[in-house]
């Protein structure tokens, strides 16, 4: 995937490009994540937010390989019914239509990194990304979509809607659904499904993954950010 901005025109990545460097080379010597993080992160005097970057961008080897294995293409998902950890998605795709960096991680998943899971609202951006990922998921040639939202988040009944609508508009087969216990379900969904999220604790516990955000990216031939 390429890069947006040159490396040395963004200075978040020109100053975290060292001690990405840094903690890579503790984690493939054996060092706990956390701990390294925190030792590169007092080491060079980053910020809160400059370590929430470099957490979520940072994979250990070991989990990365394991990860990029099981990262599926669009065209390799034709035929196959997906299910979507839906904010998961559409925060992400928001993200680029807002144009936020968004971060190619080391398991090569891109990731974005505002943290705005829990104050996402709905707006005219969010039924644009819906518009995208079922587009997107159109293209991919999926016999069933399901998509799942928290119901914890205050509006995820009306995003449900939202979501319903433009799938139809799309002639996407399936449903959208909330749980309180979305997470789970996403894990234990079952090998029938591949699972377009790109939550890690999530991506470990299932077999099959589609990067959603990167195949909206690729089609629209929109840049993500890259962190050396």
């Amino acid at each position: 995937m390429q890069t947006g901005l040159t490396e040395n025109t963004n200075p978040l990545i020109i100053k975290l490009s060292f001690p990405a460097r840094d903690i890579r080379y503790l984690l493939e010597r054996g060092y706990p994540k956390s701990s390294a993080i925190r030792f590169v992160g007092d080491h060079y005097r980053l910020e809160k937010d400059e370590r929430n970057v470099l957490t979520r961008v940072i994979i250990p080897p070991s989990t990365a390989i394991a990860r990029n294995k099981k990262r599926l293409t669009c065209k390799e998902v034709t035929g196959k019914k997906i299910l979507v950890d839906g904010y998961n998605v559409l925060i992400a795709i928001e993200s680029m239509l807002e144009c936020h960096t968004l971060w190619l991680c080391d398991d090569g998943f891109v990731r974005d990194t505002r943290g705005v899971f829990r104050s996402h609202n709905n707006t005219d951006i969010t039924v644009e990304a819906v518009k995208h990922m079922c587009s997107t998921l159109s293209k991919c040639s999926v016999p069933y979509v399901k998509v799942l939202l928290d119901s914890q988040m205050s509006q995820s009944g009306e995003l449900a809607a939202i979501i319903r609508q433009e799938m139809a508009m799309a002639s996407l087969q399936g449903e959208v659904s909330t749980s309180a216990h979305a997470d789970f379900d996403l894990k234990n969904a079952g090998s029938e499904y591949v699972i377009a999220t790109a939550d890690g604790v999530i991506i470990d516990a299932v077999e099959k993954i589609i990067d959603l955000p990167a195949a909206v990216i690729e089609e629209k031939g929109s840049w993500a950010e890259i962190i050396i």
